[in-house]
Formats: C-alpha cells, sequence, structure tokens
C-alpha cells in the first residue's frame, strides 16, 4: 500500500520501510485509541484523568501556542518535519492552505491523522527525510522545525549535519519564506537549578557540553547563531518562548525582554522528579538586571528569513473556551507600536468585543480621576474580531511597589497605595467596575496612570475597598518576596475586617474557577502526576538518622499549586506514645495544605486533624485526599475517628482543602497521627490487600 486516507488527511508511504524504529511503547496504543474515538473536545478531561506525562505532552492545545502566533494565511504553504502525535499539525493546518508532515514513524502518523482526519489540507509523508527530501517541493512559505533540529545527527548524520539540515531545508522555500526553529538552551537556567535534560534525562548533560554518541545534542545562543553565519542562513530572529516552547504561556524578544518579577512560573517538572538547587525566579531577575537573559532562556524560537512584526506574545488558553485570548506587541511602520486582543475560540469573539463597550463604560467613569484608560477599537483581522490598544510606555506600578520594597521605603509604598486607591475609587457609585483593577495593569510614567487591561469590567459598581483589596491579595500571591508587607496595615486603611478579607479571597477564587471552566491549573496537574521536586534541604533531611515523623514536611498552597519555595519542615512536633502530634500556624491565603509524613513508603494512621479548633471530618471526600490507599475510618469506643493510609510511595503526601473553612489572617492546624515507615516492597505487596475507603 503507497496510500491511505484518513478522512480527508492523506497518508504517503511511498518511503515508508515498512518498519518504525522509535517508538513510546504502549502509550501510542492509548493515543490512537484516543484520536480514533474521542473528539477534540474531551482532550482536556481526558489529560486530567490520566494523569500522565505522554498523553499531557501529545494532547494537551497549549503545545500549539509555539506556532500559533505565526503570521500564517490561507495563501501559504507549510512543511511540518517531525510531525509526530500533530501536536502542532492541527494549528497548522487552521491558517495555512496547505500542510505537508514528515514523519519517521507510521504509528505517529496515523495518531496524527485519525486526530486531524477533517482537515483536507494535511498530506503525511511517512519515512525517512532523507529519503523524501529529494521529493519536495520548493515553494513552502513555513518550514517548522519544532523540536527537531537537535536531532540533526540523527536525521542528516555526517561531519556537519547541523549545517547541512539547514542548506537541505532552504532550498525548499518559496521567496520570501521562513524556517522556524524551536529547541531547547543548552545552558538554559532551568537545567542549572537541576531540571534533567530533556532528551537524555541526565542531569547537567548539556552544561557538561554532552558526551559521545548523544542522540540529541541542543545549543546556546551563541551556538545557534554560529551554526547560522557558517550555512548561510541570512537574516535570522531569536525568540524566548517562557517558560519553554512545549507549554509556552509567553513569547519574548530582544525588542520586548521580560521585566523582573514576570518569570514566577518555574516548577515545570512534568515528566520526572528534579532537582532545585536555587530560586529560578531570583537568578532570572538577576540575568535581566544585568541583561544577560537570553543566554539563559530555557528554550529559543528562532526565525530565519525576514522578521515578523510581532515583539511579545502572551497566552490566556488555561481558560474556559469563552474567555480563551491572546495578546501581542505588534510593531506597525518605523516606530508604531500597539497590543491586540484576539480571541483564540470561537466563543471567545464576545469576550473581545465587550472590551470595546467596558473603555467607554469606564473613560466616562474615571473622566478627571487622573487615571487614563487605554483606548480601544475593534477591528477585524481573518475574518475574527480583534481589539486594538494604544501602546504606552511606562512601568507597571506593581514594579514600582516593588522598588519600594526593594530601598525599604514603606512611606512610599504607603503613598503610591493610597494614590491606586483615591483613583481607582473615582465615582464609585457608577454602575460600572474593572474587577480586575491589578497593580500590573495600571503602567505609571511621571504623573500619567494608564489602565492598560479591562477585560473584566461589568455593568455594576463594586466597593472600592474591595477592588484595592483584591488587587493587593493578587500582588501578594505573584512573589514570596512581598509577604513581608503588613497586611494588617493594609486591611486597616481599607476599613476591612479579617472576615471580610476572607470573603473577598473566597470570592477570588470562586471568580478563578469561573475564568477556567474549573480546570486544573498546570501545577496543580504537576502534583497529580506524582513528580517530585528535591531541595538541597530535603536531600539532607532525607539522609539524617532518626525515627518516623522525625522529618515532616508541610507544604503551602496559595494559589499556584505546591512547591518547594512554599514548603517548611515542621521543628515543634511533640513526639510520645508512639504518636506525632504538632501544631502549625497557617496564613489566610493558603488554599489548600499538603502534609508529607516520611520520605519513605509508610504507613500512616490520622487520629485527629482539626483546623482553628474545628475537626476536620475524615469521612468527608474533597477535603482530605492521600496519594495513598486508605482503609475505611475507624470508630473508636470513645466516639473518635481514625484514619489508617497505606502509602507506597517514597513521596507520600496528605492534601487538606481549606476553602470548606472559615479562615482569619492567622490560623492554628493541628494534628495527630501515628507514622510507621516500611520497605518499598513490603509496602506494595500490603498496597494490594488494602480495601479502599473512599480517600
Amino acid at each position: 500500500m503507497t496510500e491511505e486516507m484518513i478522512g480527508n488527511v492523506k497518508l504517503d508511504y511511498r518511503k515508508y520501510s515498512g518498519e518504525d524504529l522509535y517508538c513510546d511503547g504502549e502509550v501510542e496504543e492509548e493515543l490512537l485509541e484516543i484520536a480514533k474515538n474521542r473528539p477534540r473536545e474531551e482532550y482536556a478531561d481526558l489529560i486530567e484523568e490520566k494523569k500522565s506525562w505522554p498523553i499531557l505532552y501529545h494532547l494537551s492545545y497549549q503545545r500549539e501556542n509555539i506556532v500559533d502566533w505565526l503570521p500564517i494565511g490561507p495563501e501559504d504553504k507549510v512543511l511540518e518535519v517531525g510531525s509526530g502525535c500533530g501536536a502542532i499539525t492541527g494549528a497548522l493546518a487552521e491558517k495555512a492552505g496547505e500542510v505537508t508532515c514528515v514523519e519517521l514513524s507510521k504509528k505517529r502518523s496515523l495518531i496524527n491523522a485519525w486526530r486531524h482526519r477533517e482537515c483536507g489540507n494535511v498530506t503525511i509523508r511517512v519515512g525517512n527525510f532523507q529519503e523524501i527530501e529529494p521529493d519536495l517541493p520548493e515553494d513552502f512559505s513555513y518550514i517548522c522545525l519544532i523540536g527537531v533540529f537537535e536531532y540533526g545527527i540523527s536525521y542528516i548524520g555526517g561531519e556537519h549535519p547541523f549545517h547541512d539540515f539547514l542548506r537541505l531545508l532552504r532550498k525548499h522555500l518559496s521567496e520570501g519564506g521562513r524556517i522556524v526553529i524551536a529547541i531547547e538552551n543548552k545552558y538554559g537556567m532551568k537545567y542549572f537549578a537541576g531540571c534533567r535534560e530533556d532528551h537524555l534525562g541526565s542531569c547537567f548533560s548539556g552544561i557538561e557540553n554532552y558526551g559521545e554518541g548523544a542522540v540529541a545534542r541542543t545549543f546556546s545562543k551563541t551556538g545557534l547563531e554560529k551554526i547560522f553565519r557558517d550555512c548561510g542562513a541570512g537574516k535570522f530572529h531569536f525568540y524566548y518562548p517562557y517558560p519553554d516552547y512545549k507549554f509556552m504561556t509567553a513569547l519574548y524578544s530582544d525588542r520586548r525582554l521580560p521585566e523582573k518579577g514576570e518569570l514566577y512560573d518555574n516548577i515545570r517538572n512534568f515528566d520526572g522528579d528534579r532537582m532545585l538547587l536555587f530560586d529560578e525566579r531570583k537568578a532570572f531577575d538577576g540575568t535581566l538586571e544585568e541583561g544577560v537573559f537570553p543566554l539563559f532562556s530555557n528554550s529559543f524560537l528562532v526565525v530565519l528569513g525576514d522578521s515578523i512584526p510581532v515583539e511579545y506574545v502572551k497566552y490566556s488558553n488555561d481558560r474556559a473556551p469563552e474567555y480563551r485570548i491572546r495578546t501581542s506587541i505588534c510593531s506597525r511602520g518605523v516606530n508604531g507600536r500597539f497590543i491586540r486582543k484576539e480571541p483564540l475560540h470561537p466563543a471567545a469573539a464576545e469576550h473581545v468585543r465587550s472590551m470595546a463597550a467596558a473603555c467607554e463604560s469606564l473613560t466616562r467613569r474615571y473622566a478627571g480621576s487622573g487615571l487614563k484608560v487605554n483606548a480601544c477599537r475593534l477591528t477585524e483581522r481573518n475574518g475574527t474580531v480583534c481589539a486594538e490598544f494604544e501602546y504606552v510606555g511606562g512601568r507597571s506600578l506593581a514594579a514600582l511597589l516593588d522598588d519600594c520594597l526593594e530601598r525599604g521605603d514603606e512611606e512610599g509604598f504607603r503613598q503610591l497605595f493610597q494614590s491606586y486607591v483615591q483613583k481607582i475609587g473615582h465615582n464609585s457609585d457608577m454602575a460600572v467596575a474593572d474587577f480586575d483593577m491589578a497593580f500590573s495593569n495600571i503602567l505609571v510614567e511621571k504623573n500619567r496612570w494608564t489602565l492598560i487591561d479591562y477585560e473584566w469590567t461589568f455593568g455594576q459598581a463594586i466597593e472600592t475597598r474591595e477592588l484595592a483589596f483584591r488587587a493587593f491579595h493578587c500582588y501578594l500571591l505573584e512573589d514570596e518576596r512581598r509577604s513581608r508587607i503588613d497586611e494588617d496595615r493594609v486591611l486597616e486603611e481599607l476599613g476591612i475586617s479579617g472576615t471580610e478579607a476572607e470573603k473577598i479571597r473566597e470570592k477570588e477564587r470562586d471568580f478563578q474557577k469561573y475564568v477556567t471552566g474549573g480546570r486544573l491549573a498546570m501545577g496543580e496537574l504537576r502534583e497529580r502526576m506524582g513528580t517530585r521536586v528535591f531541595t538541597p534541604d530535603r536531600w539532607r533531611e532525607q539522609s539524617r538518622d532518626g525515627g518516623p515523623g522525625d522529618r515532616i514536611q508541610i507544604y503551602e498552597d496559595r494559589g499556584r499549586g505546591y512547591s518547594e519555595e512554599d514548603s517548611y519542615f515542621v521543628e515543634n512536633a511533640r513526639r510520645e506514645d508512639g504518636k506525632v502530634r504538632a501544631e502549625l500556624t497557617v496564613d489566610g491565603d493558603v488554599r489548600r495544605l499538603r502534609i508529607d509524613p516520611a520520605f519513605c513508603s509508610c504507613a500512616v494512621r490520622i487520629l485527629e486533624i482539626s483546623f482553628n479548633g474545628e475537626s476536620v471530618p475524615l469521612k468527608k471526600r474533597g477535603i482530605l485526599r492521600c496519594n495513598g490507599k486508605a482503609a475505611k475510618p475507624e470508630k473508636g469506643a470513645d466516639g473518635t475517628c481514625s484514619l489508617s493510609v497505606l502509602f507506597a510511595t517514597e513521596d507520600p503526601g496528605i492534601s487538606l482543602e481549606l476553602a470548606g473553612f472559615e479562615r482569619k489572617p492567622e490560623n492554628k492546624l493541628y494534628f495527630s497521627m501515628e507514622i510507621v515507615c516500611l520497605p518499598s516492597g513490603m509496602a506494595r505487596s500490603l498496597a494490594g490487600t488494602v480495601k479502599r475507603g473512599r480517600h
């Protein structure tokens, strides 16, 4: 068989050897079954249900972000080399007139074809690239190498495989065509901080310049530039995907680099455990201060050819479909820059359209306040409504407040905050309010304050103190270094009681669920997958001698999932009669709390957990979660309940949902439990005999 049609997709087998030379095993069978029988709309549910790195990696729509921003149109022909299971093929097919994929694996090509079988503009050529290449046409507008260039040794071979790869590809470009390369940076910050090298699975292999026989090889920025120049690639332009190109949420360029404090979403080890040798956020801030960030970006996206008039892209597609948008800083003419917001899902068109009405309403409200509302005009692009805004200079109010914190200027911080409260409170009785008056959404240049983002504007009055406290609360959550601010003083200035503050925090949590459609954040997915993060301190604690329960670690989730950065060891645990008891102080902004009772497989009997004196019900589903096998709760002679859990893992965890409890700025959590460490083999054997309860 030389050809096959899967729906509207053509598979060309003329150069296929009849054998797949690489395979990910059973997961490819699972992916093929999903592609055949499950619609794309169900992929997000499957990712949360399966809790599997390969399923996330191959099926997440966020994989498409890396090419979604490219100005590909229906007149363009695209060549995708190494298309795999089709993670980006759909995005290319939706934009281009014609897409040709080249993929060595027949199984992966079938997965791609089944998941995109409705696309009549996709052809998948199955086989070795070197054998297929001579037959390819020479009129492609775009050639995409997404996670492929590093395999040049395997694709091409020879003494200079990467140079030869590019020379071959350039022959197939139309006049003015572009080659797009996405690749990890061998000196990416995450690798220094302790992440394993993506292709070899070992620590520091890229930093140590690889070794003989490496199947893949990534490069530094300087290394890539040298290859491009040596092979006569002509013009090239670097972009910096963050956190990396696989699940990019923001794309920076030399024309718009990150600002200090922007790069805080760094714990991204979905595919395995990792070390955390230092705080990557602080390290990134240092590279930005020193002007060397491009050298340490985790990934690169390089466009070879004419430049693209896009300086920055931010994706907000971790939301419900009706709110998924893309925000870009675009160039127009020599010095013109503007902001464009456009829907990423047909259902989000109305959300974008509403921004113009919000602009008119807020402009009326804030007339004469000293707070300018950035003008919005609706346009149409590729048949889709867009909102365009003036590019405004200045620094964000968040950055100015951070400056005050760094230099210990409490009075300066207070004056800026008071000015903010005064300005946003103007005409507060009008039936219009921007719920998201975040400090990062206001730019300040000398005496000019400009509200640049107001997509969450509602036709109702909202108390100024609520808007201000929500903005302050979100500001604290974004960076732990801001925790030294006296929150009680801010509450006092705004006239908000502790109970009222908690209601506002709860309203914020409900708002986030509303925006995301109840979907798990990436941090929560990482936690569900069970990948661990080890700090040097934790490794040291694991090697210490001591009895069960000697080192209990507590993780606090303030809205971005659990992380080592927001964890600590219990120092005041009391041990007597074989029991471990402790009382912890928990801040009011902690949403969930996880107790890790040991660093080994173990059996734990939970005797009591209470929050501000209120007993935590051990029977109620959703409040208490464990990554072990829980038996049915037992009721003692005294009427109290206990819960026994067997953990056949070296990273046992007991997670407590705090949303249902009344929280104060400062809270007390008490627990009592028995902990017995077990050999891992014994724990696995016993786990098969435990009848699971409701946890």
